[in-house]
């Protein structure tokens, strides 16, 4: 975020660079950044002359280099936007002639997604040095819940611990998809409200009582009750609970578990750091821990994996609902 924050501030202040390469396995800041451009840098005035946008299926390297050499019509500056620029990955080398030696009244932009350029190869060497190269690297699964805080800090909103992990494991890691759910949140709750579960449940329909989250800490309980109720539930609105999500976030909790075992200082800040888990979440473990010893811990994450084979058709003939409840009765018993 730092990074896209001092492109943006740099674009405003109209240090602008003849080639902004923007690439990598998350689409989400390079629109920022593309989009930024494409709204800022030319007057409406402008823009019917000296903005043209561009499809990588569309087009070959050598008619962008061409449109590139124009010079802008009464404007300092032509914005040339090049989307779904990945589709030019075979012929993207031919660059290099016009990197060397871009114009400098024309800003090119590359929204180059799910990909990136060979950092020893000479166009990636000569963008790097006439224009600027930005990497948009893909978060973590742990790192999207602090994502999702500084996002609505800008915002001048908070977000408890368990909504923010809701939204997590309902949207994944794909920051596109959380962005517009939290634009939803933000336009009709009140500034400064703390978003809760109950907000998450009431404006984005994510049930905050059957979800991955409160199956797991059943499960950790072995509250066999809750368990069932959840599973059951699941079983009946299988498109927004898919067996492999549910499979995957219950191996990431049992071996954190494994680890937790493992580990020395069990204080609540140590604990956090070494899952890296919210310091929120850690007496779910403490308590977990209580109830499957390391062995048990290592059978279930055995367990896991056969059921993962088994969801996807290999050796066996089960439903996806027998699957799921299968799955928990062996890790409950």
């Amino acid at each position: 975020m730092n990074d896209v924050k001092l492109i943006v501030d740099d674009i405003k202040q109209g240090n602008l660079k003849p080639i902004y390469f923007l690439m990598g396995e998350e689409p989400y800041y390079i629109d920022k950044i593309s989009d930024f451009i494409e709204n800022s840098v030319l007057d409406e005035s402008e823009k019917g002359f000296n903005q043209i946008v561009m499809y990588g299926r569309d087009v070959s390297v050598d008619e962008i280099i061409s449109s590139a050499k124009r010079f802008p019509m009464m404007a300092e500056h032509q914005v040339i936007i090049v989307k779904e620029a990945q589709d030019l990955s075979r012929s993207i080398d031919k660059l290099e002639s016009y990197a060397d030696n871009p114009q400098p009244s024309t800003v090119l932009v590359f929204n180059y997604k799910y990909k990136k350029l060979d950092k020893r190869k000479k166009v990636y060497k000569a963008i790097a040095k006439n224009g600027l190269i930005y990497e948009s690297k893909k978060l973590y699964d742990n790192q999207v819940g602090d994502w999702i805080v500084k996002v609505l800090r800008g915002k001048k909103f908070s977000i408890e611990p368990k909504a923010s992990l809701m939204l997590v494991e309902f949207l994944g890691t794909d920051l596109s998809k959380i962005s517009n759910e939290l634009d939803k949140l933000t336009s009709v709750l009140s500034e400064g409200t703390i978003i809760s579960p109950n907000h998450i449940e009431e404006n984005i329909g994510i049930s905050k009582d059957f979800n991955n989250f409160e199956l797991r800490k059943a499960v950790g309980n072995k509250d066999v009750v809750k368990s069932n109720r959840i599973i059951n539930y699941f079983s009946q609105n299988p498109k927004n609970n898919p067996l492999v999500m549910t499979i995957s976030l219950l191996n990431s909790f049992f071996t954190q578990l494994l680890m937790y075992h493992g580990l020395k200082d069990k204080s609540k800040a140590s604990v956090a750091r070494a899952l890296g888990i919210n310091p929120y979440f850690v007496d779910d473990y403490v308590s977990a821990a209580r109830n499957y010893p390391m062995r048990k811990v290592s059978q279930i994450i055995g367990i896991l994996r056969d059921a993962d084979v088994k969801s996807k058709g290999v050796g066996a003939n089960q439903s996806q609902a027998d699957i799921l409840k299968e799955l928990i009765f062996r890790i409950l018993h």
